[in-house]
């Protein structure tokens, strides 16, 4: 007896890799959940959640806000200030603590000491989301106020929403010495000064990611026991290491952590939780980089065309009702041009240091 012999195709890289299509690639999962047009569809995490919540849009997915732009402004200013960008206006979360987090700041369970940080320009901005307000606050109460009713969204948020789409982007953080408080850009980059005593360098380990990600799915199933996840990692490399190593040795170190992390509690077996491999179908060797631009950083139409393909094919019905139509398999299909600018608040490292 072989044991390999009555496998599927899918499971042998000559029939399901060499022997297929750069664009036919589809390795995402089967007999999964699926997705109606009616389930209120949430996403949240790192730049290239961005590129999915645009494309489940287009897509026919009832993309799911809770915090949108206020009445009467226009299209541009609520771009820019990131209504509608995610979910709701958390800005990006690069990793698993932020997820934690952000949950426990929501429902009243972690009040961090760091409030506001001043710019060089003397406004203000929330150190947990340092880029959703362009023009800053006028002072700290202003932020204060805000951040409160922006939780008040996230709340509302997690115990509504049908499905989860989390991108895992970063293992490497800041974290504030006093509590914990994990933000998204270290201090000095877009608000507040940097300080050592003050502010710690982290780089998260796989159980570190595991016991996070494990910690919030089990917070929001705790409010929502029906929501379904699906757990993505995003093919976006890192701007910037602070580790003392190149920067391609230290992106592939942390895409292999989140892989790692996000694979052993997907398979856990439990049905209203599923990867989907959306980092995978970027960074195929299959593909000869062709989706990725020109700075081998930004994530090409192509791409997410291609990702948005995979992912109808896993979580649509061939048919049925209330079900969006799948795209078409063409490559060159240009069903998502056009998508607004994807903002990341990673590159404003580079910007702080030009």
């Amino acid at each position: 007896m072989n044991p390999y012999r009555d496998l599927p195709a899918e499971q042998f890289w000559r029939k399901a890799v060499a022997g297929v299509a750069p664009f036919a690639l589809d390795p995402g999962p089967r007999g999964v959940f699926p997705i109606a047009r009616t389930d209120r569809v949430a996403t949240a995490g790192s730049c290239f959640a961005q590129r999915v919540s645009q494309a489940l849009a287009r897509g026919g997915f009832r993309y799911h806000v809770t915090e949108p732009a206020p009445a009467g402004m226009s299209e541009a200013e609520a771009q820019a200030r990131q209504y509608g960008t995610f979910s709701a206006r958390y800005g990006n979360l690069y990793g698993p603590r932020q997820f934690v987090q952000l949950f426990d700041r929501a429902f009243g369970a972690f009040d961090p000491q760091l409030k506001a940080w001043q710019r060089e320009d003397g406004r203000f901005v929330d150190p947990f989301r340092p880029t959703i307000e362009p023009d800053g606050f006028a002072d700290a109460a202003a932020v204060i106020a805000a951040r409160e009713e922006h939780l008040a969204r996230v709340r509302q948020l997690f115990e509504s929403l049908d499905v989860l789409v989390l991108t895992l982007g970063l293992t490497e953080g800041w974290r504030c010495r006093a509590d914990g408080a994990a933000l998204s850009l270290a201090p000095g980059v877009a608000g507040g000064q940097f300080d050592p005593a003050e502010t710690a360098f982290v780089n998260a380990g796989t159980a570190e990611v595991i016991a996070d990600l494990t910690g919030f799915l089990d917070r929001l199933w705790s409010v929502n026991a029906g929501a379904r996840v699906i757990v993505t990692v995003s093919p976006v490399p890192l701007i910037a290491t602070y580790l003392d190593r190149h920067v391609l040795v230290a992106n592939a170190h942390s895409k292999a952590v989140l892989r790692a992390a996000a694979g052993e509690v997907c398979d856990r077996g439990d049905p209203r939780l599923v990867y989907f491999p959306s980092y995978e179908i970027i960074t195929s060797q299959t593909n000869g980089g062709r989706y990725y631009e020109e700075d081998q950083r930004g994530i090409a139409e192509a791409g997410v065309a291609h990702v948005m393909r995979a992912f109808m094919t896993s979580f649509v019905p061939a048919s049925g009702a209330g079900m969006p139509p799948r795209p078409a398999p063409a490559a060159s299909e240009a069903e998502f041009a056009g998508t607004a600018g994807v903002i990341c608040d990673e590159e404003a490292i580079e910007r702080s240091v030009a």
